[in-house]
């Protein structure tokens, strides 16, 4: 296997095509094998048959079981059940395991999926890479769950490091999620490559009017992501509905883009509340081309996450030149810089993030300077041929070192 120029690669993931409205690490995993397989590499990746729905528990049986995209395979084994994000599709182990790849690389490492990569790449000899992207110990659900979750939580715990055990190597995005894993395995294993978004998308796409669309007449600025209580949208809502108090006479709107994860009803009942409705537009699951669309024609970004380990949404915002209001969250600042490309407030400071919004709104030059910096971090660094070059680098050096396990 030493000096191979063609490798055989399994991606594993939770969810792939067409549910978008997973997130981040479904993205991450279809870019790398969109890159990996158009080097001419054999690519594969092995997931469920979560379909495209305003949640994320809709299964379908009518997916293809597999599916050609591009260069790269989608190979879809039906979930039997779930708990929360964690979907129990067996016959992936079988799947896995008759293909034999030189090399299984997992992304979101509490999934059943991660297990089962694990487990076949013991059984099989395999080398194994492994990104979590999740916040394995940090991510506010793990403190903030209900009873039955939290007991799932530590139950999962010997299964985790079982995965981590077995991996040949961890990839990570940033500082912050080396120092996670860090405490967890031997920093020999961590290798740090930044996450990045697909280029090539932005350019190809022939953009919709999307003020048209939505009969959105006036400026706006957006947010993009999951209608979830660890992205902020209850602190977005309390800081515009401070906006428009201090600022009477504002024309801007709101624009709320996304899918429901267990906070649409208490958005809409905080949008009545606070009165906010006339400057307030919500789109549910809005297609692709449609979010990509806004960014185009947003004045900036408003993120303010809880919780975020190496967010994506700011960076394509940066791929339109525009900038970020975000918050000093976790994973954020080793993402994008205060004062750079974007403007970070203490997270739930609802009154910081209303003065930055003002702010911005207000100063035309700042939002092309940020803009304009945002736009050269994703051209020069953030961006997935660079993201997918290095893991391919990562895969090579790995077969080409690797020596079975005993």
């Amino acid at each position: 296997m030493a000096n191979k120029t063609k490798m055989k690669i399994a991606l594993v993931c939770p969810a792939s095509l067409p549910a978008t409205q997973f997130g981040g690490i479904l993205f991450l995993c279809v870019d790398i094998a969109r890159e990996t397989s158009n080097a001419g590499n054999d690519v594969t990746i092995y997931t469920t048959d979560l379909d495209f729905a305003n949640n994320a528990h809709t299964f379908s049986k009518k997916l293809p079981r597999i599916e050609k995209i591009g260069n790269f395979l989608i190979n879809r084994s039906h979930v039997w059940f779930s708990f929360k994000l964690f979907y129990v599709n067996p016959r992936m182990y079988f799947q896995l395991k008759k293909d034999k790849p030189d090399i299984i690389h997992t992304i979101g490492i509490r999934s059943f999926q991660s297990l089962i990569a694990a487990i076949v790449s013991k059984r099989n000899k395999i080398p194994l890479v492994i990104s979590d992207q999740g916040g394995l110990t940090t991510h506010p659900d793990i403190k903030n769950n209900s009873l039955i979750g939290r007991i799932f939580y530590k139950i999962q715990k010997p299964f985790i490091s079982f995965v981590i055990k077995q991996a040949t190597k961890i990839s990570v995005p940033n500082e912050y999620e080396r120092e996670i894993f860090a405490k967890l395995t031997s920093p020999t294993k961590i290798q740090i490559i930044k996450n990045g978004i697909n280029l090539e998308q932005f350019s190809e796409l022939k953009l919709i009017d999307f003020k048209t669309k939505y009969n959105i007449p006036q400026d706006y600025i957006l947010f993009v992501g999951r209608f979830a209580s660890v992205k902020g949208v209850d602190v977005l809502l309390n800081a515009w509905s401070k906006v428009k108090q201090k600022n009477q006479n504002l024309n801007s709107q709101l624009v709320i883009m996304g899918v429901d994860f267990g906070f649409e009803d208490e958005m809409f009942r905080m949008i009545k509340e606070l009165e906010i409705s006339e400057s307030v537009t919500v789109i549910r699951k809005p297609p692709r081309e449609d979010v990509l669309a806004a960014y185009s024609q947003c004045l900036f970004l408003v993120l303010p996450s809880r919780w975020e380990l190496s967010p994506l949404t700011p960076l394509e915002g940066f791929a339109f030149k525009k900038p970020v209001i975000s918050t000093t969250a976790h994973g954020i600042p080793h993402t994008i810089k205060n004062g750079e490309n974007s403007i970070l407030v203490e997270p739930e400071n609802f009154a910081q993030l209303a003065d930055a919004i003002i702010d911005l709104l207000n100063d035309e030059v700042k939002r092309i300077q940020f803009g304009n910096a945002g736009y050269r971090l994703v051209h020069d660094v953030c961006n997935s041929r660079k993201m997918s070059f290095d893991t391919l680098e990562l895969y090579k050096t790995i077969i080409n070192q690797h020596t079975p396990k005993q």
